[in-house]
């Protein structure tokens, strides 16, 4: 079955800092569902101010795959539904606008966390209310919840106390 795929743009924010450390602080603050996917990125200025400043990066695509059913069903089943945005910094003398650039747009809290255990910048960000109702009928028809296990109580101590009592039996 092919994934389900929507097109989106993300809104990167810069931020300048009164710091002696670093100069600016940079930010996914928004993900918007797009008409159709442009077949590279594109970068555009939408702010330029003393808060900051914001660029629409267009080009992206959200995929749905239902092996990642388990990560949609958590985030749709979270108080506020997040879209998390995979971005990297360009390579120091790149003279690009921004410098932030995302790579990756994903609504599964697995795969998310699968970056951020990879050490990746990560940000989540609201979801668009379309792509919420997209997202809550993928789970619908594709997320299957594992069967509940019977646990037997005490079934860790049994395989301990089967040895023990062996080697106890043995030396007398």
């Amino acid at each position: 079955m092919p994934p389900l795929r929507f097109p989106v743009a993300v809104i990167m924010q810069r931020i300048p800092l009164a710091n002696r450390w670093a100069s600016e602080r940079w930010e996914a603050v928004a993900v918007e569902t797009c008409a159709e996917t442009a077949a590279e990125s594109q970068h555009m200025k939408l702010s330029d101010g003393p808060e900051g400043t914001r660029w629409r990066c267009t080009g992206h695509v959200i995929e749905m795959h239902p092996v990642e059913s388990d990560g949609y069903y958590l985030n749709t089943s979270a108080r506020e539904p997040k879209v998390f945005v995979l971005w990297r910094m360009a390579e120091p003398g790149d003279d690009v606008e921004p410098r932030a650039r995302p790579l990756i747009v994903t609504v599964s809290y697995g795969e998310a966390a699968r970056f951020l255990d990879a050490g990746e910048q990560v940000d989540a960000v609201p979801m668009p209310a379309s792509i919420l109702a997209a997202l809550e009928s993928f789970v619908a028809a594709h997320y299957k919840p594992e069967p509940r296990k019977k646990a037997k109580r005490n079934e860790l101590y049994e395989d301990a106390e089967a040895r023990h009592g062996e080697t106890r039996g043995r030396g007398r």
